[in-house]
């Protein structure tokens, strides 16, 4: 069974009809034993999800959100990942697809792979830096017109 959080384990205690007051005493409980960790959950999240599936900050809190992180600790988990690194990903991601690309004019590769960035959570000026300097080093002559 993977790590869960403590919201993800409240749901699965609510949907075998556990009353609320045991399910509280219980999670407490493993609280306090260190079972339950969700500052560790997440930066575990982060770091794994991060390196395995190159997703930026802003994918990366809405996953933990979805699994009932707190805000707090969501950001804090986020905040660790350094922009260089985040930037550095993205252009391992680019340089990965570049490739599958190269038959395509300037600006649909540029849609392409800004497409890809966006749906793994790079912000659209990350994306397309990063695309810019890749199709510059392949020694494209790139214009305005070939970025939004």
């Amino acid at each position: 069974m993977a790590p869960k959080t403590r919201a993800q384990l409240a749901e699965a205690l609510r949907k075998r009809d556990i009353p609320d007051e045991a399910a509280e005493s219980v999670l407490d409980r493993f609280s306090e034993l260190g079972l339950i960790n969700d500052e560790a959950f997440a930066e575990a999240w982060v770091d794994s999800r991060h390196h395995g599936r190159g997703l930026a900050k802003r994918a990366l809190a809405s996953e933990l959100r979805r699994r009932g992180v707190d805000s707090d600790t969501v950001n804090e988990a986020v905040e660790r990942l350094d922009p260089d690194q985040e930037a550095e990903t993205a252009r391992r991601l680019v340089e990965r697809k570049l490739a599958a690309t190269r038959s395509l004019d300037p600006q649909a590769r540029t849609r392409r792979l800004a497409g890809m960035l966006a749906r793994k959570g790079y912000s659209s000026g990350l994306a397309f830096r990063v695309i810019r300097e890749a199709l510059e080093q392949e020694g494209l002559d790139l214009e305005e017109s070939d970025f939004p």
